[in-house]
């Protein structure tokens, strides 16, 4: 039985005996490698605990849980998680396979400025530094360069409340535009890299946008104006397809 959730604590989405769906908000890291900071993955097997038949907290057995995708920290959006391995198994296959075309994300961005063109396809290669943890569009013959492929639209509608609103006049090239985008694969800061490259920073992202006057967010810690609003797949037993979609960035702490 399939169970539905108004409001939680974690915005729960969608929950089976399979996989569990929530939105993340900003500031709270997908995975992190230290016990001392909250992640999604430990707030959700927190939660497992407290509702498994038999509470297997007290028994002392952690419940699984399989980490399918991840969204940066300072990034808010739709998640979803495993349950078993079996779930685990089908939904990687779904995101590594791009024949299959059913693991969609899809994302809305706040840039400083208006695209050249109102839609498009941003195709570049990608490194990674570990060291200062950011990546950088390069030549397709660097060392470690990986293709990061992304489609962006400029949306018609309002999803993050910034002020402007449709209207008839015609917009200005320098003001705040708001775009809905595709991602085909799933780079390292992809979406952040090729927008900043593109000429259209995200507000707010102060790794690729340093002299942003959008630098933090009502809580303090950076708050970029990019969402993971939307997420489709296949359930992975039954095959149905699914998709979460947010209707407005309130929905997920803006």
């Amino acid at each position: 039985m399939a169970r539905r959730f108004q409001s939680s604590p974690l915005n729960i989405l969608y929950e089976d005996d399979q996989i569990i769906v929530c939105v993340k908000p900003h500031g709270i890291a997908t995975q992190s490698r230290s016990v001392a900071v909250p992640d999604m993955e430990r707030l959700i097997k927190n939660h497992l605990c407290r509702s498994a038949p038999g509470n297997a907290a007290s028994a002392g057995k952690e419940p699984y849980l399989a980490v399918i995708h991840r969204l940066d920290q300072p990034v808010a959006g739709i998640l979803v998680f495993a349950k078993t391995k079996s779930a685990a198994r089908e939904l990687s296959r779904q995101l590594t396979d791009p024949k299959k075309a059913a693991f969609g994300k899809y994302y809305r961005a706040l840039v400083e400025k208006r695209p050249d063109t109102d839609s498009g396809i941003l195709e570049d290669y990608l490194c990674k530094d570990p060291r200062t943890n950011t990546s950088r569009v390069c030549s397709q013959n660097t060392p470690g360069a990986r293709l990061a492929r992304l489609e962006f639209h400029i949306a018609v509608d309002n999803f993050f409340h910034w002020g402007r609103g449709i209207s008839e006049n015609p917009p200005s090239p320098m003001e705040p535009t708001e775009l809905l985008i595709h991602i085909f694969t799933g780079r390292h800061h992809q979406i952040r890299v090729q927008l900043a490259n593109m000429g259209c920073p995200i507000l707010g992202d102060t790794k690729y946008n340093p002299h942003s006057m959008w630098n933090m967010g009502k809580n303090g810690w950076q708050q970029i104006y990019l969402c993971a609003y939307k997420l489709t797949f296949r359930h992975p037993t039954t095959g149905k397809p699914m998709t979460f979609e947010l209707k407005d960035a309130r929905d997920c702490g803006f």
